[in-house]
């Protein structure tokens, strides 16, 4: 087997997409070829990239441009595609290499789909059952309840899941109290809220932003000298949740609630803005939602809570779990197979 963390395995994946281009209809084929190599069963956590969930964003890509007649323009951006995987593809974590993706099918063709008006739909639906969860939560005893809905709201990821199926959200709603969070990971966020002064909690998608609201105001009610600051991101990411989804959904009246000053699905330590890194920097406690935070984030020295339900067979395999079940725990105590 070949290592991914040399430049030799991605002369691999590279070369066959290079030579493959005429004619472009062999491209998916090309993909095909990117997953088998994906699937040799190399370390890919270790070396910071999701590389199945990246190669289905490339074939999604290739599928949309399919029905356009410019066969020079097709070529020309699966040229570029391949060469940012060459470049960074050793260095750079999944949600960078993404972004660098996106900007090259910006600079080709317009973008089909309207992520604001989705957005926005699913802001409405989860503040339509806002009252609801709440009354469900009253007699909490700890935040671990809360934690569940937070997991459940990690369903409505179009990067991931493509399509959102509204009845199996509204099925993972109900099952809410059937999710397994472990106890001690529990107290052992609480010990540190206790004694903290700072928490900075890193937000991902958008409508399972009103089930951080309602975390968020039960954290306030819990640790009264806690400074909580909520950090989105800093432009249109898919359905990541950004300044707007918080002022839509009434967050920014309950916390301050900064940008992280890129438009990634993740927080890419490098792209962050000064008060953004300052923030990350400086946080007692730091609680980061979503697949995207934890593959931009894990082995960055940062040792979040991480927060997501697991949406991907790379996933399932090295947490272990079931697709849909939840990971919550501090990095330092992860344990990855």
């Amino acid at each position: 087997n070949v290592s991914p963390s040399s430049n030799i395995a991605w002369h691999r994946v590279v070369c066959p997409v290079t030579f493959s281009l005429f004619p472009f209809f062999r491209f998916p084929m090309v993909v095909s070829n990117l997953f088998l190599w994906y699937d040799e069963g190399q370390d890919l956590f270790s070396e910071r990239k999701n590389l199945q969930f990246l190669f289905q964003n490339v074939s999604k890509k290739e599928e949309k441009i399919r029905k356009h007649s410019d066969e020079k323009k097709k070529k020309e951006f699966i040229q570029k595609v391949t060469g940012i995987l060459y470049k960074y593809g050793d260095i750079e974590s999944t949600p960078m290499l993404d972004k660098r993706i996106q900007d090259i099918y910006n600079e080709y063709y317009e973008e089909e789909t309207d992520y604001v008006a989705l957005k926005h739909k699913y802001n409405q639906y989860m503040l339509e059952r806002e009252d609801e969860i709440k009354e469900h939560l009253k007699e909490a005893k700890n935040i671990k309840d809360y934690i569940k809905y937070v997991c459940v709201g990690n369903y409505i990821d179009f990067g991931v899941t493509g399509n959102i199926d509204d009845q199996m959200l509204d099925d993972l709603l109900k099952k809410v109290d059937s999710l397994n969070i472990p106890e001690q990971e529990i107290k052992y966020l609480e010990e540190e809220l206790k004694q903290a002064k700072t928490l900075l909690y890193i937000t991902d998608n958008c409508g399972k932003i009103v089930l951080d609201k309602i975390f968020i105001e039960e954290l306030k009610k819990r640790y009264g000298n806690l400074e909580i600051t909520v950090m989105v991101r800093g432009g249109l990411a898919i359905n990541d949740a950004t300044i707007e989804d918080a002022q839509e959904i009434g967050l920014t009246k309950i916390v301050p609630v900064i940008s992280n000053g890129a438009a990634i699905a993740g927080t890419v330590k490098e792209q962050l803005s000064k008060e953004a890194r300052k923030q990350l920097d400086s946080a007692d406690v730091i609680i980061a939602k979503g697949m995207g935070n934890f593959e931009s984030m894990y082995q960055e020295g940062i040792n979040p809570y991480y927060l997501f339900l697991c949406k991907c067979d790379l996933f399932t395999r090295r947490f272990g779990v079931k697709l849909f079940d939840p990971i919550f725990c501090k990095e330092e105590r992860l344990d990855i197979k």
